[in-house]
C-alpha cells in the first residue's frame, strides 16, 4: 500500500498546482463541456469530459501499463470526478 499512499499524494501535489495556475476545475470542464457541446452538436457535460478524459488515459495504459503520468492522471481525474458530482465546486486539491 505504500506505493498506492505515494501515488495519492503526488496526484493530490500535482491538483493543487493545477489548483494555483487553473483556479476550480468545475468552471473549467463546464466550459469543455460547452465547447464539445458545439463540437458534437450533442449536449455534453462537466462530468461527462471528466469520464472522456479519464477513458482517454485509460486507452493509453493499455498500450503502456506503467506510464506513471497516466497513471496520475487518472487518479487526479477521478478526484475531480467526485468533487463535481458530489456539488462541492471541485477544488483542485482540496
Amino acid at each position: 500500500m505504500r506505493h498506492a499512499n505515494r501515488l495519492l499524494e503526488e496526484a493530490s501535489r500535482i491538483l493543487a498546482e493545477r489548483g494555483e495556475s487553473y483556479g476550480s476545475p468545475q468552471p473549467l470542464f463546464e466550459n469543455v463541456a460547452k465547447r464539445w457541446s458545439l463540437t458534437l452538436g450533442v449536449d455534453v457535460s462537466a462530468e461527462q469530459v471528466i469520464t472522456c478524459l479519464i477513458d482517454l488515459k485509460l486507452a493509453r495504459l493499455n498500450s503502456s501499463p506503467g506510464h506513471q503520468d497516466s497513471i496520475l492522471d487518472v487518479a487526479g481525474y477521478a478526484a475531480i470526478l467526485n468533487e463535481i458530482t458530489n456539488n462541492n465546486g471541485g477544488a483542485y486539491g482540496a
